[in-house]
């Protein structure tokens, strides 16, 4: 029988670190301007050597870090080499995979990152809890945008709707211009209020209503109690808010008791739908980009400094307490307050580097999309911005998660410029599933009694115009945007003939 011992083993390999600080500037990326100014203020509360930069030029005194968020040169997509070369700082040394920099003893309380410590975490030290510093109550916007994802949409049609829910206010209503909304976004009002129909039949009942009519007869409708005389009553409020009772029964053609009824169950409706998730849970959007057209044609990519949150680090009044410090619990309490306001201030620079680099490359591969709409957008997924900016797949899915930019056409969620591809028949540039999805969706939209087009014939004439694309592809774009086959059509065309 083998006796038993022990020995010791030294083994040699690699591994990913994350330690607090990676873990919260990796969290840092992931927040979009509004909580970001929220977690930055709870810093400044926590820590005594951070504080808020309110001058107008951050450099006016040399004692001080330089403030986190600098974006007043703007970047050009057609100038690649400028912008690159205006980003190249610091190419994402925050998130690297050693920890060596971030270990170590205590150093001198000058600002200067030492060490981690016991407290080398934003939040002071203990396990990182993804869920505790991330979980909170959904919000409307939210709740609608879950509903999206299940919905069989083209990407075209996705990018609308998401746009619709997002134009949605905080009581549920979407009180845009739809002509508006449509011009901006390059398609037709009819198209949009097709998307909009389709909204109107998520939860809660009644939410995406133009006004208050509409939205009372969403519900109604949702319980399938809209007949003609709860209908005429939902389209006469005015003379209910009159209590012109005897005009009532006349243009709902009831008696005086069954208007009583159909009044006590209009009263148990919802006005507002939205409220229900709660305004203080309800955010509004900014964006954290803007993208404006220059004179020459080109687009100018600029951070958002109104909500960027400026701070820096006191130095001067960390020595001076440092000097003042007796013993080692004091010593390393100011140690860590002064590592961890320059790790934030370095995090907040980085995240806004990393947010204007991928930012840039987007409107660089999408700009046919801002200069002549939705038909346009070009097949992007992250890994083609990843490459183009030297970054990881995952750190460009943070950026553009959450994250908003303000464009001629509308204000969008980053995430929505990415699509898939459809090959060129001639070997060329691939054309987006979306701008062919759009196209098949106008074809069959000028179709006539005489000539309804079959999937062969789609396949024909956008062969023509260099797209490679096989019949049942067609045919399943098709049925997602819920167009019945060319028979079905053409015999719906023949019963309204």
């Amino acid at each position: 029988m083998a006796g038993l011992g022990q020995k010791l083993e030294a083994r040699q390999g690699q591994g990913l670190v994350m330690t607090p600080q990676l873990q919260q500037a990796i969290k840092l990326l992931q927040l979009n301007n509004i909580e970001l100014a929220e977690f930055v203020e709870a810093e400044l509360e926590r820590n005594p050597l951070l504080e808020r930069d309110d001058r107008p030029d951050p450099g006016d005194e040399p004692d001080r870090a330089e403030a986190a968020a600098k974006s007043s040169d703007e970047l050009s997509f057609d100038a690649p080499g400028k912008a690159d070369e205006a980003l190249d700082a610091d190419k994402e040394a925050m998130y690297s995979d050693s920890a060596s920099d971030m270990a170590g003893g205590a150093g001198e309380a000058s600002g200067h990152w030492t060490g981690a410590g016991s407290g080398g975490s934003f939040e002071g030290g203990g396990d990182y809890d993804a869920a505790a510093n991330t979980s909170r109550a959904k919000t409307l916007h939210e709740h609608l945008h879950d509903q999206l994802a299940e919905l069989p949409l083209t990407p075209a049609d996705r990018m609308i709707a998401a746009h619709l829910i997002d134009l949605a206010e905080d009581d549920g209503y979407m009180r845009a211009d739809l002509g508006e909304t449509a011009e901006r976004l390059g398609v037709t009002r009819a198209e949009v209020e097709a998307l909009l129909d389709r909204l109107q039949q998520f939860e809660p009942a009644g939410v995406m209503a133009r006004d208050l009519p509409e939205c009372l007869a969403l519900q109604l409708r949702e319980k399938d109690r809209l007949d003609p005389a709860m209908a005429a009553l939902v389209d006469n409020l005015l003379l209910l808010a009159k209590h012109d009772y005897p005009a009532l029964k006349s243009v709902c053609g009831v008696d005086g008791e069954d208007l009583d009824d159909m009044i006590a169950e209009l009263r148990r409706l919802t006005p507002k739908p939205g409220l229900a998730f709660g305004a203080d849970n309800t955010r509004a959007v900014e964006p954290d980009v803007s993208v404006r057209e220059r004179p020459d044609g080109s687009w100018a990519v600029e951070l958002n400094t109104e909500t960027l949150p400026r701070v820096l680090v006191n130095n001067r009044y960390a020595a001076q307490i440092s000097r003042g410090a007796r013993s080692e619990a004091d010593k390393t309490f100011i140690t860590e307050c002064s590592q961890n306001a320059s790790w934030l201030v370095k995090s907040l620079d980085q995240r806004a580097r990393t947010i204007l680099k991928v930012s840039s490359e987007i409107v660089r591969q999408q700009d046919a999309f801002l200069a002549k709409g939705v038909a346009w957008l070009r097949p992007l997924n992250l890994k083609t911005v990843a490459d183009a900016v030297g970054m990881h797949e995952s750190t460009v899915s943070r950026v553009t998660s959450n994250k908003y930019v303000a464009t001629p056409r509308g204000l969008f969620e980053l995430k929505y410029f990415f699509t898939s591809s459809i090959a060129s028949a001639d070997g060329g540039e691939a054309y987006s599933a979306e701008a062919v999805r759009f196209r098949i969706k106008a074809m069959i939209q000028s179709e006539t009694a005489e000539e309804v087009l079959s999937d062969d014939a789609i396949v024909d004439r956008l062969l023509s115009d260099g797209i490679e694309i096989a019949r049942r592809t067609v045919a399943k774009y098709r049925e997602a945007m819920n167009i019945p086959s060319s028979v079905q059509r053409r015999r719906m065309m023949k019963r309204a003939g």
